[in-house]
């Protein structure tokens, strides 16, 4: 006869590793501004899917052209990033990395793609996805886990939110769970008036637009902004890299902010393409720096 022991706190065992394979379809589309589309994704395992956060990443794997599904590796254990690396580049899925806008039952995820007509295959993907087409995502299997970063402290008075419209899923998510009456400042730029959108959330919370014509104008409205000048500060920035890297060293340098109350992501980079930002990562050997899309 087998036994299996259990877990000393009598807790289900944990799995070895933070992250598993989910296999995914189109279940329907919608455009939520000119330059951004939400698709909502079912599928058999997503009862398993532990998200972790308002700002969850995942990588999401595409199929080539031609075919039915995303060719990724057998096993999702820690050296999945070196597997998919072997296998041949006209072959192996496309990788990219995404926020899940909002995960929910019976078995659904949204995630929302930001698009640039056929510059990327993730935009090209999106815009021509329909009901039934296939994707794989590298998911958290625990809540606990890395693909996570916004994190404030219990102790934080107030929170500060910069972002282009890469980082918006996030930030709308964020938005939306912050709870009833902290005080939250949102810088968001997008490409068009249109992509502006009511952001609901229960914070005390002052949200501005910019319109993106040329350089982003976030770094400058940050730094000529009036911060609270008490309290705890916690601030989220994502988007483009030279953006993120110009905000945060206002927030840090300038305004004196606690570096570790500064949380970053560079979700792209301006003049890199989609596969110049992977084969950094598979140079690098980092698949947690791969950027979005």
């Amino acid at each position: 006869m087998t036994q299996t022991a259990e877990p000393a706190t009598g807790q289900p065992e944990q799995p070895a590793y933070p992250f598993r394979f989910f296999d995914l379809r189109v279940a329907r589309s919608t455009r939520v501004g000119p330059h951004m589309i939400r698709i909502a994704f079912t599928g058999d395992d997503l009862h398993l899917f532990a998200n972790g956060g308002f700002d969850q990443r995942v990588k999401l794997f595409l199929p080539h052209p031609g075919q039915a599904t995303p060719v990724v590796p057998a096993d999702a254990g820690e050296n999945w990033f070196g597997a998919w690396s072997a296998l041949p580049p006209d072959e192996r899925a496309v990788m990219r990395t995404y926020t899940i806008r909002e995960s929910r039952a019976p078995e659904e995820v949204d995630i929302d793609f930001a698009l640039h007509g056929d510059t990327g295959p993730a935009s090209r993907w999106a815009q021509a996805a329909g009901p039934g087409d296939r994707v794989t995502v590298l998911g958290p299997a625990v809540a606990d886990n890395a693909g996570v970063d916004f994190r404030p402290s219990a102790g934080t008075d107030w929170v500060l939110i910069a972002a282009d419209e890469t980082g918006l899923p996030a930030a709308e998510g964020i938005l939306a769970g912050l709870p009833a009456g902290l005080p939250a400042l949102a810088w968001l730029s997008v490409p068009h008036q249109d992509d502006m959108r009511h952001l609901p959330t229960k914070a005390d919370a002052t949200v501005r637009w910019f319109v993106r014509h040329d350089a982003d104008p976030l770094p400058g409205a940050v730094a000529a902004a009036e911060l609270p000048a008490e309290g705890r500060a916690y601030a989220w920035i994502a988007g483009e890299s030279g953006m993120v890297r110009a905000v945060r060293r206002n927030l840090v340098a300038v305004r004196g902010i606690d570096r570790k109350s500064v949380v970053f992501t560079g979700y792209w980079r301006r003049g890199a393409t989609d596969d110049d930002l992977v084969a950094e990562a598979l140079a690098g050997g980092d698949p947690h720096r791969a950027e979005d899309d």
